[in-house]
C-alpha cells in the first residue's frame, strides 16, 4: 500500500493558506487512499528565534486542528516529530551523507538567513542543515509520497538524491519518495500583499486569515484586502491583477467552483469581498467548533498523539536500525 508522510510546523498560528492548501486534502482524500502519517513537525521550530512556552502551545494546537479538520486516528497516524527519538536519530545520519553546497542551494536557507541578518539576528546552523531533518523525517517511514506545496518542493528533491545516494554507497536502505503537489489551491496569497504566500510566521497579519479567527475579524480582514486599479469589473487575471483573482482562488477553494466562471458573478470587488468573506466564516465554522471540543478535553489529544507516536516510533525504528548498521555503526548488544 502506498504511504504518505507530510507535517506541519508550529512556528505560527495555522492559516487559511495550510488549510486549503493542505490539510483539507490530507482529511479528505490523502488518509483514505494510502497509509498515511501526519506530524506536528516541532524540531523544525528550533531552527529560528523561537519562544519555547509558545512552540509548545502552537505543537499542541496545531495537533488539535488537524483532528478538527478531520484526521482520523483510526484512519491514519497523528503524532509530533519530538515524541519519536527516530527522526534525531537519522537526521544525523543524513547529515553525513549531504554536503555543504547542497545545504546552502536551498532556496528557503537563502531567504530565512537574509531575514534574520536584516533583523541583526545570528542564523543558527539548524537553518542550514534542517533539509537534512526533513529527509530523515520522510525516509525514516519508507514514504512513498510527500504532499508539499511548491516551496517545499526543493527539499523532496533534495531527499530523492539523499536516498538515492545512501542506497548506491551503502546498500539499498530507503525508499526514494516522490513529491506530490495538490492539482489545486496550491497557495492562498497574502490578502494585503497578494504576490506574497499566506504565511503562518508573517510579521504582518492583517493580510492572513487563521484558521482560529474570529468571523468578524475574517470579514474585516476580507474587506480589506488589497485588489487592483484596473477596469472593466471583476477579471480573473493572476498577472495583471493579482489581489482579485486571490479572492476569486479563495471562493472557488470554498465553494468548489471555477474562479474564472465566479469572476463573470460579479460587477464589484464589494460584492466579490461580501460573498468571500462569508464562504470563508462557513468554511471554517465547522472545523472552529470540533477545535473547541478538542481543547476541552486535553486529556483525548494526548492520548491520540502518545497512541500516534508509539506507532510511528515502531514504524520507523527498523529502517533507522538498518540505516545505522549500513552506513557502519556498531550496534549495541542485546
Amino acid at each position: 500500500m502506498t504511504r504518505i508522510f507530510s507535517g506541519v510546523k508550529p512556528t505560527g498560528h495555522l492559516t487559511l493558506g495550510n488549510y486549503l492548501g493542505a490539510i483539507r486534502r490530507w482529511a479528505d482524500e490523502d488518509q483514505h487512499r494510502a497509509e498515511s502519517l501526519f506530524c506536528v513537525v516541532d524540531l523544525h521550530a528550533l531552527t529560528v528565534e523561537h519562544d519555547p512556552a509558545r512552540v509548545r502551545r502552537l505543537t499542541r494546537q496545531a495537533a488539535g486542528l488537524l483532528l478538527a479538520a478531520g484526521l482520523d486516528p483510526q484512519v491514519c497516524t497523528v503524532f509530533v516529530q519530538s515524541h519519536v527519538d527516530e527522526h534525531a536519530r537519522l537526521s544525523y545520519v543524513m547529515e553525513c551523507v549531504a554536503t555543504d553546497g547542497e545545504m546552502r542551494r536551498m532556496i528557503q536557507y537563502k531567504e530565512k538567513t537574509a531575514r534574520a541578518q536584516a533583523a541583526g539576528q545570528s542564523v543558527r546552523l539548524s537553518l542550514l542543515t534542517y533539509p537534512a531533518l526533513m529527509a530523515a523525517d520522510i525516509l525514516a517511514y519508507g514514504a512513498d509520497e510527500v504532499p508539499v506545496g511548491d516551496d517545499q518542493t526543493q527539499h523532496v528533491e533534495l531527499t530523492r538524491t539523499l536516498a538515492e545516494r545512501f542506497n548506491q554507497r551503502y546498500g539499498h536502505t530507503f525508499v526514494v519518495p516522490r513529491a506530490t503537489p495538490p492539482a489545486v489551491a496550491a497557495r492562498v496569497m497574502d490578502l494585503q500583499d497578494p504576490t506574497g504566500k499566506m504565511g503562518k510566521s508573517h510579521d504582518a497579519t492583517a493580510g492572513i486569515i487563521y484558521l482560529l479567527d474570529e468571523p468578524a475579524t475574517i470579514t474585516k480582514k476580507v474587506m480589506r484586502a488589497v485588489t487592483d486599479s484596473g477596469t472593466g469589473g471583476v477579471e480573473y487575471d493572476r498577472a495583471e491583477r493579482p489581489g482579485v483573482a486571490n479572492l476569486l482562488d479563495i471562493l472557488a477553494a470554498c465553494t468548489g467552483k471555477e474562479p474564472q466562471t465566479l469572476a463573470g458573478d460579479y460587477d464589484s470587488y464589494g460584492a466579490l469581498k461580501r460573498d468571500t468573506a462569508e464562504a470563508v466564516v462557513e468554511l471554517l465554522r465547522p472545523l472552529q467548533a470540533r477545535h473547541a471540543e478538542f481543547s476541552a478535553d486535553p486529556g483525548y489529544v494526548d492520548g491520540v498523539l502518545r497512541d500516534g507516536a508509539a506507532a510511528a516510533r515502531a514504524l520507523a525504528r527498523p529502517t533507522v536500525d538498518a540505516a545505522y548498521r549500513a552506513i557502519g555503526l556498531l550496534p549495541p548488544a542485546p
